[in-house]
């Protein structure tokens, strides 16, 4: 683990999203986006915080019609999800978050339920679970899109500027329905009408290939219009939902009776690859398009808890089955910190609980961690350090499982891509496959190290792991028990050549 010693100042920062990218966990003044303050950190008191940042309670809400059909619908509380934020809070608790967000969605005047009902349950929440990081956010119903968490920094204007973002830019929110409201100009205005608010929020687009009707094949959410995204508000637009949430539908057999429900993730016409969404677990896919331009585009894993598979629903508890680890200190400044600038480790099942990868010069006196950026002169040597956390005991469903393979993935920075539309990174490679023989255990943790020679131009790296066999995530099939197939994966760490 790196460490510095002072106190620095942070901020949530977001660089243009076609540059290379920043040098991160530095320490120097990191400069806070506009009308926002930076907050006085101590990096060496980061730790890795576990959370959720898609997470339903009764206020996502079904709707009764009016009979005249005049007036907007009804909304039903608890139509949809069930839980209220209180017991969602308590249950992310039990299972080792340290923050979550709640991100309610509807339809007409939803963002009324979200001021009015929602946000007074939260407040009660907070009070309740002081030891819990809570954030205001929402599923926006995104324009010209699907859904997106949008999570609003802890302060005292954000039930004010969550409701305007719903009311204003939600596709649903409006009565009568506004089909000028669902298109992707609408969605890239909403992006900058964010950037623009004081203390901006984060948007990160939620199960991005559900829609898609093949492997490559997308619907919805496309790759060009992820790209106009971060191009348009690179602060705020950070990254997408590598693993999605409702994965507990297998194990309920009254959910099986929906065909979408037996799918890991409800992705029925294009699977999810070991629990994640193929924009994410396909090598050399999208994602890797993202980062081979230099992108700060990252991934995070969620549970989309609606309703929990023990109770009629597909969905684990928030943090049962996903977690999405930020590196921070116990601060909702410094875990937004991270979210946008990729100090993130996504995993499934809890196997592993901590993940440290630092990149350095030969003369050890540059240094990069997830998320983070490492100049290096033409022809350097590089050593990569990967160091995790394995867990001894038993896992929620019983079963210990352990590490079996780690991967550490190498790929070209090669600038914005000619093709917008691209989902592919010809360049990305694995370089190398760590096993038992490769890697030191001292009781729970595991360390290994590689050496790139003669770095000689832009690149990018990352991990992921499994406890399986499969050397690439292959497509989960209907009915696959969610806890044989787990993997996890970090956020990347770019190098430059100076």
């Amino acid at each position: 683990m790196r460490r510095f010693a002072g106190i620095f100042v942070v901020a949530a920062l977001g660089l243009p999203g076609t540059g290379v990218a920043h040098e991160g966990q530095h320490p120097n003044l990191i400069v806070a986006p506009k009308g926002t303050k930076a907050v006085k950190v101590d990096p060496t008191k980061r730790r890795w915080l576990a959370g959720d940042h898609h997470v339903h309670s009764r206020y996502s809400v079904s709707y009764t019609a009016n009979p005249d059909g005049k007036l907007p619908p009804t909304p039903v509380i608890a139509g949809d999800a069930k839980y209220p934020i209180p017991t969602n809070t308590a249950m992310g608790a039990k299972f080792g978050l340290s923050w979550m967000v709640a991100t309610d969605h509807g339809g007409p005047n939803h963002s009324k339920v979200t001021r009015d009902l929602a946000y007074p349950e939260l407040v009660k929440s907070r009070r309740a679970h002081p030891g819990v990081i809570q954030f205001y956010g929402m599923e926006l119903n995104t324009p010209g899109a699907e859904h997106s968490s949008v999570i609003v920094p802890k302060n005292a204007a954000e039930r004010d500027v969550l409701f305007g973002i719903e009311s204003r830019y939600d596709h649903r929110d409006a009565w009568p329905v506004d089909p000028a409201r669902n298109t992707e100009a609408r969605m890239v205005e909403a992006l900058k009408y964010m950037a623009e608010i004081p203390a901006p929020p984060v948007v990160i687009a939620n199960h991005p290939a559900r829609t898609a009707t093949g492997v490559g094949v997308y619907t919805q959410v496309s790759p060009g219009e992820l790209r106009n995204w971060n191009d348009a508000a690179p602060q705020v637009a950070i990254g997408m939902e590598g693993a999605p949430g409702h994965q507990a539908g297998a194990l309920n057999a009254k959910a099986q009776a929906d065909p979408d429900d037996a799918f890991r993730g409800a992705y029925r016409r294009a699977p999810t690859m070991g629990g994640y969404d193929q924009m994410t677990a396909r090598l050399g896919g999208f994602w890797d398009s993202m980062l081979a331009e230099g992108r700060h585009w990252w991934i995070t894993s969620t549970s989309d808890s609606h309703r929990h598979y023990t109770e009629g629903g597909s969905d684990f508890w928030p943090g049962e089955y996903s977690k999405t680890y930020v590196k921070a200190v116990k601060q909702p400044a410094d875990v937004l910190d991270g979210l946008r600038n990729g100090r993130v480790f996504t995993v499934l099942g809890d196997l592993v609980s901590e993940l440290e990868i630092t990149v350095q010069t030969a003369d050890g006196q540059g240094k990069a961690e997830i998320g983070g950026m490492l100049n290096v002169a033409p022809g350097s040597d590089v050593t990569v350090v990967i160091r995790l956390r394995d867990p001894a005991g038993a896992n929620v469903d019983g079963k210990t499982s352990e590490v079996a393979r780690v991967d550490l993935i190498l790929g070209d920075v090669t600038g914005p891509a000619a093709d917008r539309t691209t989902d592919k990174s010809p360049t990305t490679r694995v370089v190398r496959r760590f096993g038992p023989r490769d890697w030191t255990r001292d009781g729970e943790r595991l360390s290994m190290v590689h050496t790139l020679r003669n770095v000689t131009g832009p690149l990018y790296l990352r991990v992921r792991g499994t406890n399986g066999a499969e050397l690439e995530p292959t497509p989960d099939t209907a009915g696959e028990d969610p806890w044989s197939d787990l993997w996890f994966y970090a956020n990347p760490v770019f190098i430059a050549v100076k």
